[in-house]
């Protein structure tokens, strides 16, 4: 009887690996198709972008990134994303605590609103600023009246990467969250603790690879981003133009060279951006 448990619990797994092995000759099927797919999607038109860009030489290379309207968009995409991420990952924390720890009305509604840039075109976001802010939108005049412009400037740009970017952090922590339950904060409710200190000690431990992975989406998310903001920013070069809509004047003045050139730093940033995110989705797993 004794030697019969052991037999006995090894069937079902047993039968769950006939169930989910494959052949080698569908298994090497679907991993070649999968580095076929990915070789003709992403690595074909990267490598594409960095021989384009030293097509004419590093002279050409370093004259286009060096160039003061490059350097300015580039400036600019920093800034924005500067700005927008902190901004974003106070709300997504905010958001996400306040869904998964408490209970009030009107939380459906919340996580629909958070989910609505998801939804909604980036280009019809920017839209929708400009009909708000606008020279000929609700607050236009007032804005106008007060020598405040919002729209082809500075403020426009980041509410528009604003709108694009929030639900990132938010959904991130949000499943996350949801997971880890509230028992320790119950406990450490029990033991004294209040408010932000539950916060602090218990919560952010807690979340923080998953935190920080959804402030690293969140950034490559603004520093990418046109449609949105080529809406509301005018397209003036050295002053409203970020990395993306920088490389669009380019290509349609064909100055090709110079486009892939510039293309390069915005792919040097994913590239970055990805080390980062591998880096701590290794760290969360540990």
């Amino acid at each position: 009887m004794a030697g019969s448990v052991p037999l006995a619990s090894n069937k079902p797994s047993t039968a769950r690996n006939r169930v989910v092995s494959e052949s080698k000759v569908v298994k090497w099927t679907l991993i070649g198709a999968a580095v076929l797919v990915l070789l003709w999607l992403i690595v074909l038109p990267l490598a594409i972008v960095l021989t384009e860009a030293l097509k004419k030489g590093w002279g050409v290379y370093v004259e286009a990134i060096s160039n003061p309207d490059a350097l300015s968009a580039l400036r600019l995409t920093l800034l924005v994303a500067l700005v927008t991420v902190p901004l974003n990952t106070i709300f997504g924390v905010a958001a996400a605590w306040a869904i998964t720890k408490f209970k009030f009305r009107g939380k459906g509604i919340l996580v629909t609103l958070i989910d609505l840039p998801f939804a909604v075109s980036p280009v019809i976001g920017g839209l929708i600023y400009v009909l708000v802010y606008g020279a000929h939108g609700w607050f236009g005049p007032w804005l106008q009246a007060h020598d405040l412009k919002v729209i082809f400037a500075l403020p426009g740009i980041i509410l528009a990467t604003l709108f694009v970017t929030f639900p990132f952090v938010a959904r991130e922590l949000i499943p996350l969250m949801e997971d880890q339950g509230q028992q320790e904060e119950e406990a450490a409710v029990t033991l004294g603790a209040r408010g932000f200190r539950i916060f602090w000690k218990v919560t952010l431990p807690n979340i923080k690879w998953g935190l920080l992975y959804g402030i690293i989406l969140c950034n490559a998310r603004a520093m990418g981003e046109f449609g949105a903001v080529s809406v509301v920013s005018g397209h003036i070069r050295g002053e409203t133009n970020t990395l993306p809509l920088h490389v669009e004047i380019l290509y349609n003045e064909y100055q090709f060279s110079a486009s892939f050139a510039v293309s390069s730093l915005l792919l040097l940033l994913a590239l970055v951006t990805l080390l980062l995110k591998n880096w701590f989705t290794r760290k969360s797993h540990r």
